[in-house]
């Protein structure tokens, strides 16, 4: 009697033991998978749109992550998300990350989507005498301050031996300022499609794009830095994805602005016309963009314009590292 209470002492002992490792084993896949969730934020544009394809078609996942996407248009709410480590990455203009960056979110880039190629530029009204940037001298000039545009029109105006102090700017948002050319309010304006198109058919037209200063507006992933070094396997699988997305945007482009198109409420026609205003970086894009070591890409250079930009203009606190922000590591180990 006693061996067989001991028997069956010995085997509950052994069925409470594998059941607590079935739980530790349990609970560790849980933090495991915990651990692969990246949230990233984006506003509505179509050349984060790799982003979606990578998500609708299964890729993140096949790769072993689980990405969750928050579409968040304001600029200050996606930044406040990154302080608080509310998001793991940020996907938005070059010279915005380096902002971050300055405000003392250490961050990487790892990642360029594109760049603008039209889809920014300063559109001015028929009849003012306005024909050559060196016309805008003494003029006034609607753009946002410390911002996107204004770092373009900056590098714009300084080709043309002019400086933001040669102006008279109205500060507006760049959708504000569009809106307010359309309207007859300004006769020069700095803002993005589709208000430059609609500025052109209200007896205006386009002085200069981007299309005349390739690179000097690119849109990147950055991560925080501190979620990098913690999960590098993570970061190159999710760098990996977004080689797969490109691909697959040059292989299925009609399918691919459905995806974008559903995915930002917008019509694919409107993805459409929006591609043709963008040169999209692919893995071999991303290369020449980054450079190496030996021979830095153009990254480098802009992102170190815009961190004397945002200094010069008391954005940022500190002029940032850029350098150290950009890291092109994971490219180099994509498959």
């Amino acid at each position: 009697m006693q061996k067989k209470v001991a028997a069956f002492l010995v085997a509950l002992m052994m069925t409470i033991t594998v059941g607590c490792g079935s739980g530790q084993q349990a609970s560790q896949a849980e933090q495991s998978k915990a651990k692969k969730q990246i949230v990233v934020a984006l506003p509505t544009f179509t050349g984060y749109g790799p982003l979606l394809i990578a998500k609708e078609k299964g890729i993140f996942e096949k790769n072993g992550l689980d990405v969750q996407i928050q579409v968040i248009d304001g600029l200050g709410e996606r930044k406040q998300a990154m302080l608080a480590n509310k998001i793991q990455a940020m996907a938005t203009a070059l010279d915005v990350a380096v902002s971050l960056e300055g405000d003392g979110v250490a961050t990487k880039i790892v990642w360029a989507f594109d760049s603008s190629s039209g889809a920014d530029g300063i559109v001015v009204k028929n009849g003012k005498g306005i024909n050559t940037v060196a016309d805008l001298k003494g003029k006034e000039i609607a753009l946002p301050e410390a911002a996107t545009s204004h770092f373009f029109a900056l590098n714009v105006l300084d080709k043309a031996g002019l400086s933001d102090k040669d102006v008279k700017i109205v500060n507006m948002t760049a959708g504000e300022a569009g809106a307010a050319f359309v309207a007859g309010k300004v006769d020069a304006a700095v803002t993005w499609e589709p208000w430059l198109s609609k500025g052109a058919k209200a007896d205006g037209k386009v002085l200069v794009s981007t299309k005349e200063t390739p690179g000097l507006i690119a849109d990147i992933v950055a991560f925080r830095a501190d979620f990098v070094k913690s999960n590098p396997d993570q970061v190159q699988a999710f760098v990996n994805s977004l080689k797969e997305a490109a691909d697959f945007m040059t292989a299925n482009k009609e399918e691919a602005n459905k995806i974008i198109a559903a995915g930002f409420k917008m019509k694919p026609e409107e993805i459409k016309d929006d591609m043709a205003t963008l040169t999209f970086y692919d893995l071999n894009g991303n290369k020449t963009f980054f450079g190496t070591a030996d021979k830095p890409g153009q990254i480098y250079d802009v992102a170190k314009k815009a961190g004397q930009f945002y200094f010069e203009k008391k954005k940022i606190s500190k002029q940032p590292n850029t350098a150290d922000m950009i890291d092109a590591s994971f490219l180099s180990k994509v498959k």
